[in-house]
């Protein structure tokens, strides 16, 4: 690998642990400069400022999460079958890449977005309606707004999300299948699991 992609994606990466563990606001060009080993002059060699870093980060957090979303669809089945896809494939994600969750799910960034990024953000949020929205249209899902009931669900999971990836839980903790549950629960007919149909967690229940 060329020395220069080299530096940029040492300095990607000690940019994404500092806005994610200092804050975006706190963290310095030097201080990301110094995690990486390299002079704080490197950076305006790879990136305009801090703020491209960030959004260059957003961006690939973004492009992650609408893969796993396409990914949970293309496997098949129900709404709510896909919705557990996903949500298990995120909490993997958030053991994983912890950073990358936190930076894209967890973390709010207002005016620091750009236009790109906003749009790289959107395609996951309007994929997440889709479903949502197939679930209303199999009566698995209650009824009401589409985009409303994907942040209900994506605000439930997103519990696990941050206790998974500030290390407080772990993918086998039992915290995970309640709020996962509780994410479907939220959002679909009926409070129990009826025969036959899985679970948050994409188990089958019933005899």
């Amino acid at each position: 690998m060329p020395i220069a992609d080299l530096t940029r994606q040492r300095l990607a990466r000690a940019a994404l642990e500092h806005f994610t563990t200092r804050g975006y606001e706190t963290t310095t060009t030097a201080e990301i400069a110094k995690k990486a080993g390299v002079s704080e002059g490197a950076i305006y060699r790879h990136f305009t400022g801090k703020q491209q870093l960030l959004n260059d980060l957003y961006r690939a957090s973004a492009r992650w999460a609408t893969e796993v979303l396409q990914q949970a669809e293309a496997a098949g089945g129900t709404p709510r079958e896909r919705l557990a896809r996903l949500a298990q494939a995120l909490v993997a994600g958030a053991g994983r890449e912890a950073a990358v969750v936190r930076l894209f799910f967890l973390q709010r960034h207002g005016d620091l977005l750009d236009p790109e990024s906003r749009d790289a953000a959107q395609q996951f949020h309007a994929g997440l309606e889709r479903l949502v929205a197939e679930g209303k249209a199999d009566h698995s899902v209650r009824p009401g707004s589409a985009a409303v009931w994907a942040a209900v669900w994506l605000g439930v999971v997103s519990l696990a999300l941050d206790r998974l990836s500030s290390r407080e839980w772990d993918e086998k903790d039992a915290g995970v299948g309640l709020v996962l549950d509780g994410a479907w629960n939220a959002i679909g007919v009926g409070l129990s699991d009826p025969k036959g149909l899985p679970d948050g967690r994409g188990r089958t229940v019933g005899p």
